[in-house]
């Protein structure tokens, strides 16, 4: 028996600056006043993509691997868990370095692009190397995101003490 499609919308307003969803030529993939294609490059450099859906063929916005993490770290940790979001971090082998530049530099959330850096550099894969973390504004200050966790001296966010087990 096939599991039932479960869509979830991440209202990501508060996450970018830019936001890519919106009326206007600057982002718009998909024209939905004549349903016609404006562009394959967004501003965010190709962060989602828009396909037809729906007996009505409706437009459906989908992320891309890199913008669909940010957005996953962003509900860290009251929707989603440390362990889950180290899980997944590990296995996005394959992400575009160009893309991640330009969402980690639009995005507003300090919280997201420190615990994004944090896991990169946890999994040291190959895309890390291409990445500029001095173009990222990190905010200043200490961020406590755990009761009672570690204190990560890079990027100064406490996270879970298992995290650092066999370290």
């Amino acid at each position: 028996m096939p599991l039932p499609i479960k869509f979830v919308s991440h209202n990501s307003a508060a996450l970018f600056r830019n936001e890519p969803i919106h009326f206007g030529l600057t982002n718009l993939g998909w024209n939905l006043k004549d349903s016609s294609q404006v562009s394959d490059e967004s501003l965010h450099g190709g962060s989602f993509r828009v396909m037809l859906w729906g007996q009505w063929d409706w437009p459906l916005t989908l992320s891309t691997p890199e913008r669909a993490v940010l957005e996953m770290l962003d509900r860290l940790p009251t929707n989603e868990s440390f362990d889950q979001a180290d899980k997944i971090m590990e296995g996005v082998t394959t992400l575009s370095p160009r893309r991640l530049q330009k969402l980690l530099v639009d995005c507003k959330s300090i919280k997201v692009k420190r615990l994004f850096f944090f896991f990169a550099d946890r999994h040291n894969h190959p895309w890390r190397k291409h990445l500029n973390r001095e173009a990222v504004n990190l905010g200043t200050g200490k961020r406590m995101l755990v009761q009672g966790g570690r204190l990560d001296p890079t990027y100064l966010i406490t996270v879970p003490e298992e995290l650092y087990a066999g370290q």
